[in-house]
């Protein structure tokens, strides 16, 4: 008899809807699991706003040498009114990614069959795209600082850090990405043209990872007009890539214009060789905003590889 493939997986149903959604997720899974032959234990985690409230972090110092014991991070929402969002955000989700290298967040928009759409006469087959963001450096760094609190002369500066590295490893999984599916597109999000040091450096890295890939047609758009080509054109995407603040941006974006942000679950991954846990999130933003849909359709993407 085979070896049944096992997984461990770490539940952080979080805040707000993402309480309520999780385990029917966790049902629906089961029932994946079952189906194909693998079992699941979970291990749950009650870190969030909650926990904040409590104890004055949101998750504990020994938090991520916890989640390493662990295959995969499936995660319901993080965020809640009267919590800054810098401090939920930058007290649970970003430390997972950072730690563990999760330098791809990948997020599916379709049109589902059933779902009303805002644009006018467009058809499942007309929005089927991925967004694939930088999840590690970019315009989310943390070197910066502010001065003179108080005062009219108080300022805030905040650096963005974009590597050889970096920049090259999300484009070449982009184009890698696009290279599996019918259409083979990649389309790159910038703004060299007001962003003057970063954004050509992104613009130069992706025009030489395209000559890598001569069976994936690629083209880019500044961020403006490509924010505009979803809503007009949605089915001109196929695989779009962006830094980490223009790919948060359009993870949003292209939800909205599939029937509602609530119905996009997200994977932040990291290199196929890392022995690092994957996170998978039940839904796209944050805690106040889900359709139910979105986390029983979350597959942790180390079981759906």
């Amino acid at each position: 008899m085979d070896h049944m493939e096992s997984y461990n997986i770490a539940v952080i149903p979080g805040d707000g809807i993402g309480a309520e959604v999780v385990p029917p997720a966790l049902r629906v899974l089961e029932t994946v699991a079952g189906r194909f032959d693998f079992s699941i234990r979970w291990n749950l985690f009650p870190w969030g706003c909650d926990f904040y409230a409590q104890k004055g972090y949101m998750m504990p110092p020994d938090g991520i040498g916890q989640l390493a014991e662990h295959d995969a991070v499936f995660l319901g929402a993080v965020g809640r009114p009267d919590v800054p969002d810098h401090v939920s955000l930058w007290g649970l989700l970003i430390p997972i990614r950072r730690e563990f290298r999760q330098y791809i967040n990948l997020r599916p928009v379709r049109l589902l069959p059933g779902v009303r759409c805002p644009l006018a006469d467009r058809k499942p087959e007309d929005i089927d795209f991925v967004v694939v963001r930088e999840n590690n450096e970019g315009e989310y760094s943390q070197i910066d600082g502010r001065l003179y609190r108080g005062t009219d002369a108080e300022m805030a500066v905040q650096e963005s850090v974009f590597t050889k590295t970096g920049v090259d490893r999300v484009l070449r999984y982009a184009f890698e990405l696009a290279r599996k599916r019918p259409e083979k597109h990649v389309t790159s999000a910038t703004k060299s043209n007001g962003i003057i040091h970063t954004m050509p450096f992104w613009d130069e890295r992706f025009r030489r990872i395209a000559e890598e890939y001569a069976d994936v047609r690629a083209d880019q758009y500044h961020i403006d007009i490509l924010t505009a080509h979803f809503v007009r054109h949605p089915d001109w995407c196929d695989v779009v890539v962006g830094s980490n603040l223009f790919g948060d941006i359009l993870s949003d974006l292209g939800p909205a214009v599939a029937g509602s942000i609530g119905i996009a679950p997200s994977v932040d991954e990291h290199a196929p060789t890392s022995r690092r846990p994957e996170i998978e999130s039940a839904r796209n933003g944050g805690s106040r905003y889900l359709d139910r849909s979105a986390s029983y359709r979350s597959i942790p993407s180390s079981i759906a590889r």
